[in-house]
């Protein structure tokens, strides 16, 4: 009898080149977006001169006379105008109370959108941002009591909901009426608190997987398929176990001796055991006249000097030996079978 069904160890050695290297690819993701979410090249961060960048706004602020003050804390915001670039990191409940605390709040592209808009130009259509003009907006459309740029920018009370980050780029400040909706917007009052969120800070909710892209996501899932699909196909097919002809004759001595060897090299005492006695019942109980598969152990006593309760521990005992009592088994069973056919 052959196996040709693969076992753990040969999945292994076929899965493990795919694997690797989806574990390197997986641990190389998540290093460049740790690497890209930290220093000072963030999207929308003030000191930020990449084009998604926003120095070039909180400059602008300054030189109006706007303390641009930037946190990842956010511990402070009384009498201030509060900025969160990314308010779906925040507590919904802390959020709320610093909107509170705050003068004014600017909170960009949160959930709750009604849909989602392409980024374009487009005309104010309210007297909020009459003085701003046509701007660079879109990204969602919301419901709120006073509703520019075909609500995808609405004012509920001192909170304005924005769809689209783009005015506040670097890439985009100096198109069209831009500059003036951000300075509008961010430079309410004196003081402007830029809430860019952190993992020292408590209110951030989201676990680590959460904060990884979606993009990220997916491609680690199509290499996992990939992986468990290549280990299937090197495995060839998972069967039964099916007889094959041996191209050679081996003596039966031979096998016996192949198969101990097996057993000693991965330390099978224990199975050795149990096959020997397997194989002493398997011989004494058509000598006995007992039907296959029931016990022989009364019989046995009845022929020999045993008890039944000695002769039922010698072929049924499921107690572990090392090496030395397997020898000493063997020993005790061919005793036992040479007492029971001299009977």
């Amino acid at each position: 009898m052959t196996a040709v069904s693969p076992d753990a160890g040969r999945i292994w050695t076929a899965a493990r080149g795919p694997v690797l290297i989806g574990v390197i690819i997986l641990f190389a993701a998540v290093v460049i977006t740790l690497l890209r979410g930290s220093g000072e090249g963030g999207s929308l961060d003030p000191r930020s001169y990449q084009p998604d960048g926003s120095h070039a706004v909180a400059r602008l602020l300054e030189q109006n006379g706007v303390r641009v003050e930037l946190t990842d804390t956010a511990s402070s915001v009384d009498g201030a105008t509060l900025f969160v670039p990314q308010p779906n990191l925040i507590d919904p409940q802390r959020l709320a109370d610093l909107s509170r605390r705050a003068s004014s709040t600017v909170l960009l592209a949160p959930a709750g959108g009604v849909r989602r808009v392409e980024i374009e130009t487009r005309q104010p259509g309210c007297p909020l941002a009459s003085r701003a003009g046509a701007a660079t907006t879109g990204g969602f459309v919301y419901e709120g009591e006073q509703r520019c740029y075909d609500s995808t920018l609405v004012r509920t009370g001192t909170v304005t909901t924005i769809g689209s980050g783009a005015i506040f780029t670097n890439r985009s400040l100096d198109e069209e009426g831009n500059a003036a909706l951000a300075l509008s917007l961010l430079g309410q009052h004196e003081r402007l608190v830029w809430y860019l969120p952190s993992a020292a800070d408590r209110s951030v909710q989201k676990s680590f997987t959460d904060l990884v892209p979606d993009g990220w996501k997916f491609g680690a899932l199509q290499l996992g398929i990939a992986a468990v699909l290549i280990a299937l196909w090197r495995a060839r097919r998972l069967g039964r176990v099916v007889p094959e002809p041996l191209p050679v004759v081996v003596r039966a001595a031979e096998t016996v001796e192949g198969r101990a060897r097996l057993y000693r090299r991965s330390h099978a005492a224990s199975h050795a055991a149990s096959v020997l006695r397997q194989a002493t019942r398997d011989r004494l109980t058509p000598l006995l006249g007992v039907p296959a598969g029931e016990d022989p152990s009364v019989e046995i006593a009845v022929r020999t000097t045993r008890s039944a309760s000695d002769v039922r521990t010698l072929l049924h005992s499921q107690e572990p030996v090392d090496d030395r009592g397997l020898v000493a088994l063997a020993a005790e069973l061919d005793a036992l079978e040479d007492e029971v056919r001299k009977a």
